[in-house]
């Protein structure tokens, strides 16, 4: 009660043009919408469905026609502005739930079901934006289309070639802003968090590096040091006592000796949510207890049950914390700035200097002025 009491009339965290300091700013900034941002797993849109996907407040209606093909378009009839996502599929078409309208996935109306009253159709084209399908995601391209095909997608060699490194996707959906996730993955400093399943212990930042839209930082640090991960690294071919991660704008990477890697794509859904998709990929494992490796035709369910007893509640713990990081953000944001790491003031200045690039561009001003 007493908690409930303090929190009435208290003053929300400002916005990006009301903040005063770097915490502030980086805590409300956006994520420019001229990349492109993984929105969700390819098997959750079979043929046939379509799912709402929400960048930034915006929510996009993604579908996948009876041609295999996906198509996204703004997620809203014309008519009385219902949500198409909770439509039908039909042939290569997203149908409202309402009235029946139909849209293309040019965002075109192309169908009404019902009279028209002596008028002819409607001449009625939502936004539609590019889609892609890559590394078992779907991608979408929220800024300016024009863009998009000039617009590299993170390039993954590991996954594309004959043979296919192993990999585990998982993702999760966190009450936090996307900053506090770029600064959780890469400042090793919270090895206190993670002391159960120990994937990083006794870290030095040994460098840090911005170049361009890149922050770059090297730690000195024990990986996969846990009760169980450790048993299945090959130290003899790995060397695990060094990582380097990269803020690749605005994804987030780590490599661990060219053996161990991994990619953080966050889809912003707003101020205080972000959704967070984790690919971890390994050119292999050891059988515990043999000089020998485990057969790549294996790995993917090996892979599978470290998903289910290692990385998913390894992450569960980042989750936890940047959600009370989020929590204690709102409580006390005219709080003075205590961040000792200066590879998290690094991370933090490029988020910011991208969304301030962003609101600058006539793009930019644009969207914030609808």
């Amino acid at each position: 009660m007493t908690e409930t009491l303090h929190t009435i009339g208290r003053a929300p965290p400002p916005s990006f043009e009301e903040a005063r300091n770097k915490r502030q700013k980086v805590r409300a900034a956006g994520l420019d919408p001229n990349h492109w941002y993984a929105v969700e797993y390819a098997r959750a849109v079979p043929p046939g469905k379509v799912v709402e996907v929400v960048f930034w407040r915006r929510s996009v209606a993604v579908f996948r026609g009876e041609d295999g093909a996906l198509r996204a378009i703004d997620n809203r009839c014309a008519h009385r502005q219902l949500k198409l996502s909770g439509g039908r599929v039909e042939g290569c078409n997203v149908v409202c739930p309402y009235h029946g309208w139909e849209y293309g996935g040019d965002g075109k109306l192309c169908k009404v079901p019902h009279e028209l009253f002596g008028k002819p159709l409607p001449k009625i084209e939502l936004r539609h934006y590019p889609v892609r399908e890559r590394y078992g995601l779907v991608w979408v391209f929220f800024g300016d289309p024009a863009r998009a095909d000039a617009t590299p997608m993170p390039e993954i060699p590991e996954l594309d070639g004959p043979k296919p490194w192993a990999k585990l996707l998982v993702d999760f959906t966190w009450k936090a802003h996307h900053s506090m996730i770029i600064d959780n993955v890469s400042d090793f400093t919270h090895a206190y968090l993670h002391r159960r399943f120990r994937p990083f212990t006794d870290s030095t930042l040994t460098d840090l590096r911005v170049e361009g839209d890149r922050v770059y930082v090297s730690y000195d640090t024990k990986v996969a040091d846990g009760p169980l991960m450790k048993h299945f690294v090959d130290r003899k071919r790995t060397n695990i006592n060094a990582m380097t991660l990269c803020y690749q704008y605005p994804y987030q990477w780590s490599d661990t000796d060219g053996k161990i890697k991994d990619w953080c794509f966050c889809l912003p859904i707003d101020e205080q949510t972000t959704r967070a998709f984790f690919l971890f990929y390994f050119d292999g494992f050891k059988i515990p207890g043999l000089p020998l490796q485990i057969p790549r035709q294996v790995m993917e369910p090996v892979l599978g049950i470290a998903k289910q007893v290692v990385f998913k509640p390894l992450l569960e713990e980042d989750g936890v914390a940047v959600e009370a990081e989020q929590d204690g953000y709102n409580r006390h944001w005219q709080a003075p700035i205590a961040e000792l790491n200066p590879a998290v003031h690094a991370f933090q200045a490029l988020t910011i200097r991208k969304w301030e690039e962003y609101l600058a561009s006539s793009s930019g001003r644009l969207a914030e002025a609808r």
